[in-house]
Protein backbone atom coordinates (compact mmCIF):
# COMPACT_ATOMS: atom_id res chain seq x y z
CA UNK A 1 0.00 0.00 0.00
CA UNK A 2 1.19 3.32 -1.06
CA UNK A 3 0.57 6.76 1.41
CA UNK A 4 0.76 10.02 0.71
CA UNK A 5 0.14 13.29 2.55
CA UNK A 6 0.51 16.63 0.84
CA UNK A 7 -1.29 20.52 0.13
CA UNK A 8 -3.28 20.43 -2.92
CA UNK A 9 -4.52 23.40 -4.52
CA UNK A 10 -6.49 23.71 -7.90
CA UNK A 11 -7.04 26.38 -10.77
CA UNK A 12 -8.62 26.70 -13.93
CA UNK A 13 -6.31 27.52 -17.04
CA UNK A 14 -7.32 29.04 -20.27
CA UNK A 15 -5.43 26.57 -23.03
CA UNK A 16 -3.11 29.19 -24.10
CA UNK A 17 -1.79 29.68 -20.15
CA UNK A 18 -1.49 25.73 -20.20
CA UNK A 19 0.72 26.17 -23.21
CA UNK A 20 3.05 28.76 -21.82
CA UNK A 21 3.31 27.92 -18.18
CA UNK A 22 4.12 23.83 -19.39
CA UNK A 23 6.65 25.30 -21.23
CA UNK A 24 8.30 27.32 -18.73
CA UNK A 25 8.24 24.54 -15.74
CA UNK A 26 9.41 21.75 -18.48
CA UNK A 27 12.85 24.49 -18.13
CA UNK A 28 13.24 23.84 -14.06
CA UNK A 29 11.37 20.59 -13.38
CA UNK A 30 11.29 16.75 -14.03
CA UNK A 31 9.27 15.42 -16.40
CA UNK A 32 7.37 12.59 -15.18
CA UNK A 33 8.74 9.80 -17.42
CA UNK A 34 5.07 8.35 -18.70
CA UNK A 35 4.38 11.96 -20.15
CA UNK A 36 5.05 11.37 -23.65
CA UNK A 37 4.24 14.22 -26.12
CA UNK A 38 1.03 14.89 -25.20
CA UNK A 39 0.87 13.42 -21.43
CA UNK A 40 -0.69 10.41 -20.32
CA UNK A 41 -4.54 9.57 -20.30
CA UNK A 42 -6.07 8.44 -16.51
CA UNK A 43 -9.50 6.89 -16.24
CA UNK A 44 -11.18 7.05 -12.84
CA UNK A 45 -14.14 4.93 -11.69
CA UNK A 46 -15.74 6.56 -8.70
CA UNK A 47 -17.83 5.04 -5.58
CA UNK A 48 -20.41 6.71 -3.85
CA UNK A 49 -22.61 6.03 -1.28
CA UNK A 50 -26.56 5.02 -2.07
CA UNK A 51 -27.12 8.59 -0.64
CA UNK A 52 -24.61 10.16 -1.83
CA UNK A 53 -22.56 11.12 0.89
CA UNK A 54 -19.30 12.20 -0.11
CA UNK A 55 -20.84 14.09 -3.20
CA UNK A 56 -22.67 16.27 -0.80
CA UNK A 57 -19.88 16.61 1.83
CA UNK A 58 -17.60 17.70 -0.98
CA UNK A 59 -20.12 20.25 -2.78
CA UNK A 60 -21.28 21.72 0.90
CA UNK A 61 -17.82 22.46 1.76
CA UNK A 62 -17.16 19.76 4.78
CA UNK A 63 -13.94 19.61 6.35
CA UNK A 64 -13.45 15.82 6.97
CA UNK A 65 -14.46 14.11 3.68
CA UNK A 66 -13.05 11.44 1.38
CA UNK A 67 -13.56 10.27 -2.00
CA UNK A 68 -12.85 6.83 -3.18
CA UNK A 69 -12.19 5.36 -6.72
CA UNK A 70 -10.83 2.84 -8.86
CA UNK A 71 -7.76 4.16 -11.18
CA UNK A 72 -6.22 2.79 -14.38
CA UNK A 73 -4.34 4.42 -16.84
CA UNK A 74 -4.74 1.60 -20.04
CA UNK A 75 -8.10 -0.02 -20.19
CA UNK A 76 -5.68 -3.13 -21.67
CA UNK A 77 -4.00 -3.06 -17.97
CA UNK A 78 -3.95 -6.26 -15.85
CA UNK A 79 -4.38 -3.87 -12.67
CA UNK A 80 -5.88 -0.90 -11.27
CA UNK A 81 -5.33 0.83 -8.22
CA UNK A 82 -7.90 1.37 -5.66
CA UNK A 83 -7.40 4.93 -3.55
CA UNK A 84 -9.00 6.57 -0.86
CA UNK A 85 -8.44 10.49 -0.77
CA UNK A 86 -9.26 11.96 2.47
CA UNK A 87 -9.02 15.63 3.27
CA UNK A 88 -7.62 17.05 6.58
CA UNK A 89 -7.35 20.58 6.95
CA UNK A 90 -5.43 21.70 4.72
CA UNK A 91 -3.37 18.30 3.79
CA UNK A 92 -5.19 15.59 1.45
CA UNK A 93 -4.06 12.12 2.52
CA UNK A 94 -3.90 9.59 -0.43
CA UNK A 95 -3.89 6.11 -0.27
CA UNK A 96 -3.74 3.16 -2.58
CA UNK A 97 -3.60 -0.46 -3.18
CA UNK A 98 -2.48 -2.51 -6.25
CA UNK A 99 -5.69 -4.74 -6.92
CA UNK A 100 -5.39 -7.27 -9.85
CA UNK A 101 -7.70 -6.52 -12.97
CA UNK A 102 -10.30 -9.42 -12.06
CA UNK A 103 -10.71 -8.03 -8.33
CA UNK A 104 -11.16 -4.55 -9.56
CA UNK A 105 -13.77 -5.60 -12.25
CA UNK A 106 -15.87 -7.37 -9.32
CA UNK A 107 -15.67 -3.82 -7.48
CA UNK A 108 -16.78 -2.48 -10.62
CA UNK A 109 -19.99 -4.55 -10.70
CA UNK A 110 -20.39 -3.72 -6.97
CA UNK A 111 -19.00 -6.94 -5.45
CA UNK A 112 -16.37 -5.82 -2.72
CA UNK A 113 -15.94 -9.23 -1.11
CA UNK A 114 -12.22 -9.84 -3.12
CA UNK A 115 -11.13 -6.56 -1.09
CA UNK A 116 -11.23 -9.41 1.81
CA UNK A 117 -7.87 -11.74 0.24
CA UNK A 118 -5.82 -8.72 0.23
CA UNK A 119 -3.49 -8.99 3.30
CA UNK A 120 -3.36 -4.59 3.74
CA UNK A 121 -5.53 -3.13 6.71
CA UNK A 122 -6.28 -0.79 4.05
CA UNK A 123 -8.03 -3.30 1.72
CA UNK A 124 -10.07 -4.26 5.11
CA UNK A 125 -10.88 -0.54 5.89
CA UNK A 126 -12.49 -0.33 2.19
CA UNK A 127 -14.55 -3.34 2.44
CA UNK A 128 -16.21 -2.39 5.73
CA UNK A 129 -16.61 1.36 4.64
CA UNK A 130 -18.10 0.43 1.49
CA UNK A 131 -20.15 -2.82 2.51
CA UNK A 132 -21.52 -0.97 5.19
CA UNK A 133 -22.59 2.36 3.52
CA UNK A 134 -24.28 0.70 0.52
CA UNK A 135 -21.18 2.16 -1.83
CA UNK A 136 -21.83 1.95 -5.56
CA UNK A 137 -20.27 2.87 -8.35
CA UNK A 138 -21.50 6.45 -9.44
CA UNK A 139 -19.61 7.79 -12.51
CA UNK A 140 -16.33 7.33 -14.67
CA UNK A 141 -13.85 10.49 -15.36
CA UNK A 142 -10.98 10.30 -17.83
CA UNK A 143 -8.80 13.48 -19.20
CA UNK A 144 -5.22 13.80 -20.19
CA UNK A 145 -2.83 14.71 -17.97
CA UNK A 146 0.94 16.02 -18.23
CA UNK A 147 2.39 16.12 -15.20
CA UNK A 148 6.05 17.88 -13.63
CA UNK A 149 8.01 16.94 -10.48
CA UNK A 150 10.44 18.61 -8.74
CA UNK A 151 11.93 16.09 -5.90
CA UNK A 152 13.34 18.52 -3.35
CA UNK A 153 9.83 18.58 -1.67
CA UNK A 154 7.74 16.07 -3.70
CA UNK A 155 6.23 18.67 -5.75
CA UNK A 156 3.96 17.50 -8.32
CA UNK A 157 2.40 19.66 -10.80
CA UNK A 158 -0.11 18.40 -13.22
CA UNK A 159 -2.56 20.30 -15.99
CA UNK A 160 -5.36 17.98 -16.50
CA UNK A 161 -7.16 18.55 -20.04
CA UNK A 162 -10.27 16.64 -22.03
CA UNK A 163 -12.29 15.92 -19.11
CA UNK A 164 -15.06 13.62 -19.90
CA UNK A 165 -17.15 11.46 -18.02
CA UNK A 166 -20.30 8.75 -18.03
CA UNK A 167 -22.47 7.36 -15.38
CA UNK A 168 -24.29 4.93 -17.88
CA UNK A 169 -21.41 2.25 -18.03
CA UNK A 170 -19.05 1.71 -15.40
CA UNK A 171 -16.96 -0.88 -17.08
CA UNK A 172 -13.37 0.52 -16.08
CA UNK A 173 -11.85 -1.47 -18.76
CA UNK A 174 -14.21 -1.17 -21.57
CA UNK A 175 -11.73 0.07 -24.59
CA UNK A 176 -14.38 2.96 -25.75
CA UNK A 177 -17.17 4.36 -23.72
CA UNK A 178 -19.92 6.69 -24.74
CA UNK A 179 -18.67 10.35 -22.83
CA UNK A 180 -19.98 13.64 -22.23
CA UNK A 181 -17.64 16.49 -21.79
CA UNK A 182 -17.47 17.72 -18.46
CA UNK A 183 -15.57 21.28 -18.78
CA UNK A 184 -15.35 23.27 -21.81
CA UNK A 185 -12.75 21.91 -24.31
CA UNK A 186 -10.53 24.92 -23.65
CA UNK A 187 -10.25 24.81 -19.74
CA UNK A 188 -7.46 23.12 -18.21
CA UNK A 189 -7.25 22.29 -14.36
CA UNK A 190 -3.38 23.11 -12.87
CA UNK A 191 -3.02 21.14 -9.76
CA UNK A 192 -0.42 22.09 -7.45
CA UNK A 193 0.66 19.13 -5.04
CA UNK A 194 3.27 19.76 -2.27
CA UNK A 195 4.60 18.51 1.03
CA UNK A 196 4.53 21.71 4.09
CA UNK A 197 5.48 24.78 1.60
CA UNK A 198 5.63 25.40 -2.03
CA UNK A 199 9.28 26.58 -3.51
CA UNK A 200 9.79 30.19 -4.07
CA UNK A 201 10.37 30.48 -7.83
CA UNK A 202 7.57 27.60 -8.56
CA UNK A 203 4.94 30.04 -7.00
CA UNK A 204 6.10 33.17 -8.92
CA UNK A 205 6.08 30.86 -12.12
CA UNK A 206 2.17 30.11 -10.82
CA UNK A 207 1.16 33.35 -10.14
CA UNK A 208 2.53 34.72 -13.31
CA UNK A 209 -0.59 33.25 -15.15
CA UNK A 210 -4.04 33.91 -15.36
CA UNK A 211 -6.12 31.27 -13.43
CA UNK A 212 -8.74 31.54 -11.06
CA UNK A 213 -8.67 28.98 -7.99
CA UNK A 214 -10.81 25.53 -8.19
CA UNK A 215 -12.84 24.70 -5.31
CA UNK A 216 -14.78 21.82 -6.64
CA UNK A 217 -13.40 18.65 -7.55
CA UNK A 218 -13.48 16.21 -11.15
CA UNK A 219 -15.91 13.90 -9.23
CA UNK A 220 -18.02 16.48 -8.52
CA UNK A 221 -17.69 18.58 -11.71
CA UNK A 222 -18.74 15.23 -13.47
CA UNK A 223 -21.89 14.65 -11.15
CA UNK A 224 -22.89 17.73 -11.53
CA UNK A 225 -22.62 17.21 -15.41
CA UNK A 226 -24.79 13.98 -15.37
CA UNK A 227 -27.44 15.54 -13.42
CA UNK A 228 -27.54 18.49 -16.29
CA UNK A 229 -27.87 15.76 -18.46
CA UNK A 230 -30.96 14.08 -17.20
CA UNK A 231 -33.36 17.04 -16.92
Amino acid sequence: MNQVLREEKKFLLSLPEFIRLSHRLSQVMQEDPHNGVHGYPIRSLYFDSIDDRDFHEKAAGVELRRKIRLRCYDPAADYAMLEMKQKQGANQLKRSLRLARADAARLAEGDYSPLLRYPEAFAAECYALMHSHLYRPKTIVEYNRKAFIAKENKIRITFDSRIVSTESCFDLFAPRLNMNPVLDPYDVVLEVKYNGFLLSYLRELINGVDRSELSVSKYVLARQNGYQTRL
